[in-house]
């Protein structure tokens, strides 16, 4: 078949799929994005976002070897998600935060490629960093003011399931052909590549 003996090009035709302008994070709204269900839709929006979250969840289902290291990643990924929401809706500044989210999905995306296990406690920290920056530019969109805990609360739904839709496609891609990882890890790597060659 020529999609097993071509998994680069396969992950190319993927990616090419991808909507790459539809970012996450074009600014402050001005809070138009206050209330449960905007906050909900905020990270389904931005494909670099989604991304994100579905590799997180994936790279835990593929490595994982026990219960308690499968949700050590998606949890310190939300955790962290709240507190760089926080930080961006206060107006505090990170460095860096576009190239930080472009360098943040190549990183899963070899994480998810090679399967590699991490202790949880390093795995964690690892994607926690990632999400602090993801979080902030979510914080810096959503804004403050009335509204701001519901569109928060909503964010941290959709995240939290898309954490869950990768865990599932994880567990499925454990009981498939072992270049099915390698080739959405592939496509996650080519995405994080475009957008940091890109400017993110």
């Amino acid at each position: 078949m020529t999609l097993v003996r071509q998994p680069t090009r396969a992950a190319l035709l993927l990616f090419a799929a991808l909507p790459l302008p539809a970012l996450a994070h074009t600014g402050v709204d001005l809070g138009l994005h206050h209330g449960f269900t905007a906050g909900f839709l905020h990270p389904l929006t931005g494909t670099d976002h989604l991304v994100a979250m579905l590799a997180v969840g994936l790279w835990s289902a593929l490595a994982a070897r026990r219960w308690p290291d499968l949700l050590a990643a998606p949890a310190a990924f939300s955790s962290m998600l709240l507190v760089g929401a926080l930080l961006g809706m206060a107006g505090a500044l990170l460095p860096a935060v576009e190239p930080s989210i472009a360098v943040s999905l190549l990183a899963l995306g070899l994480l998810v490629m090679t399967r590699l296990r991490l202790p949880a406690p390093m795995a964690g920290l690892l994607v926690g960093l990632f999400a602090l920056f993801h979080g902030h530019a979510h914080g810096q969109e959503l804004g403050a003011g009335s509204g701001a805990a519901w569109a928060l609360a909503g964010m941290l739904t959709a995240s939290l399931l898309l954490h869950g839709a990768g865990i599932a496609l994880g567990a499925a891609l454990r009981r498939s052909q072992p270049w099915w990882p390698r080739l959405a890890g592939l496509v996650v790597v080519v995405f994080g590549a475009a957008l940091l060659g890109a400017g993110a």
